[in-house]
């Protein structure tokens, strides 16, 4: 495996070789790479380890060993002289009795090697069978260099046909062909007008304060609830984005891969994770893997063999309300990345404290000392704008051709709209975590509405879904303004995700028709 860095480097390491799966992967199920019970059959070797140990520059006897380990690779024992003794590289007794390992050539258990970079020219291992690149490939050469790894034979017998015994080594991630890219002497392109963007003081009366969330504090003292199922975002297990066979073409024809050349093309499917598990097993270790990460919370207090079963009811409840299968896909492919990864991210977003059973609820964690004001907005954009009247900035700015000048438009004129303003130079970010990271989602607007009581509305419009995420983006913005509501001090907020400028106007007439019945308003989208 060819990384890209070392950190990547020792998470994959550690997954493979020592069981520990970071946050939101699956466990890898193939014991045949886990070193256990002394056994290393597992390896990661670092660029700098290998270019010193090129030179014979070994600074530590563990550089010196890794060196040999990796020269060993695939052998089975040394060779032997005429009386049948081991022939041992020179100082290697010295030193396995010094480390206190044994006899047998080091790299010969092992069976996965992790890099970083790739190894090089000089390692003429020839028992590899599987390359993959996790890292970026930019040239021709470096995915020629990375694939070579596994282009040493090992054998070199003559079949009764006259021809070598057909060897095969499967690659993946390694684009074998690197599209070149030329670049153009056009001359560039006269930068648009900028149009400074500012809050004008006259108009102070529309202004608006947004509390500024970097996450969120939950203490769990014994139990634990999904408050609201219907906004957890779904998942789809789509064949489109992991398909359950791939066929694997062997060899290459003008740069383009050839089933009919010798290998033949195979077929890597998910028929043996498929046989080996049952959904109810790997259920109880996504429910341990969330019990792990809440337990570790200092803020956690209930013990893990409480909180695991209350966990593993949540987990089952979505496998099977909110896991959408579509053939020839099957639910077990959950627990396979990418799903795996999100259903943990969901779960993550989704339980909260059981207020109702006692517990206090979920509250944000405010940077008290730099709330978003609209009073310090000042910002210089290329973007169209427009002008309004129900908004402290002088100008409200438009990302899209016309979707967004026609809501602006609307909360403008809206009876039921006191101030709003469109969040460009605002920076109102709603933290969530989606594919393994720390994200940030900017909704569009904020409105003050018109009402006894501080209410606020965060409007989304959203023509289409193009990356997937407006159900995930959706749900942290509820989740934000739950949270903020807890804390009593910042008026009550809501959210509302509209498909089109209709569905606004028609939530803006029922929250002025609320108002007049003097109902409370929940977090909808």
């Amino acid at each position: 495996m060819v990384a890209k860095n070392k950190r990547i480097a020792k998470a994959l390491f550690e997954w493979i070789g020592e069981g520990k799966n970071p946050a939101g992967v699956a466990p890898l199920h193939v014991p045949d790479l886990a070193n256990v019970d002394g056994r290393i059959v597992t390896i990661r070797v670092d660029t700098g380890v290998v270019a010193e140990t090129d030179s014979d520059n070994a600074k530590s006897d563990e550089n010196r060993w890794m060196r040999l380990t990796l020269d060993t690779v695939g052998s089975i024992e040394w060779p032997k002289d005429r009386q049948g003794r081991p022939v041992y590289p020179e100082g290697y007794e010295e030193l396995a009795k010094k480390l206190g390992r044994p006899l047998h050539p080091p790299g010969r258990d092992i069976r996965c090697i992790v890099s970083v970079g790739m190894l090089t020219e000089g390692w003429d291992c020839n028992t590899v069978t599987h390359v993959i690149g996790l890292r970026p490939f930019q040239s021709q050469l470096l995915c020629e260099q990375v694939v070579g790894r596994a282009l040493r034979r090992r054998f070199y017998q003559i079949g009764e046909d006259g021809k070598f015994e057909e060897e095969v080594a499967k690659v993946f991630g390694v684009p074998f062909e690197v599209v070149p890219f030329k670049a153009m002497n056009a001359s560039p392109k006269p930068k648009p007008p900028q149009r400074r963007i500012y809050a004008v003081p006259s108009k102070a009366q529309h202004a608006i304060t947004v509390p500024n969330v970097r996450g969120y504090q939950m203490g769990v003292r014994n139990r634990i609830t999904v408050e609201d199922w219907a906004s957890v975002p779904s998942i789809t297990l789509d064949p489109q984005d992991l398909p359950p066979t791939s066929a694997m073409a062997a060899m290459l024809n003008m740069n383009r891969p050839s089933v009919t050349a010798p290998g033949g093309p195979q077929m890597a499917t998910l028929e043996a994770f498929r046989a080996q598990h049952r959904e109810q097993q790997l259920a109880f270790q996504m429910a341990a893997n969330l019990t792990r990460l809440y337990v570790a919370q200092p803020t956690c207090e209930v013990p893990a063999h409480v909180l695991f079963p209350q966990v593993l009811r949540i987990v089952q409840r979505y496998l099977n309300d909110k896991v959408k299968v579509r053939p020839p896909a099957e639910r077990l492919d959950a627990f396979l990345s990418p799903y795996y990864g999100w259903i943990i991210e969901r779960l993550l977003g989704a339980i909260r404290p059981d207020i109702e059973a006692g517990e206090l609820p979920e509250v944000p964690d405010i940077d008290e000392d730099r709330p978003l004001r609209t009073a310090d907005i000042s910002v210089f954009t290329p973007k169209p704008v427009a002008e309004a009247t129900k908004t402290h900035l002088n100008l409200v700015v438009a990302d899209t051709i016309s979707w967004e000048q026609s809501a602006a438009y609307q909360l403008d004129h809206h009876p039921v709209v006191r101030s709003f303003v469109k969040n460009h130079g605002l920076q109102f970010a709603i933290p969530y975590l989606h594919n393994g990271k720390a994200s940030e989602y900017l909704p569009d607007f904020v409105a003050r509405i018109e009402s006894e009581d501080e209410q606020y509305l965060i409007a989304e419009i959203k023509g289409a879904d193009w990356e997937g995420t407006a159900e995930i983006k959706a749900h942290a913005a509820i989740r934000w303004c739950n949270a903020v509501n807890a804390t009593k001090r910042f008026g009550h907020w809501t959210y509302f995700l509209a498909l089109n400028v209709a569905e606004l106007v028609a939530h803006l007439n029922s929250l002025e028709a609320s108002a007049r019945l003097a109902h409370p308003i929940s977090a909808v989208h």
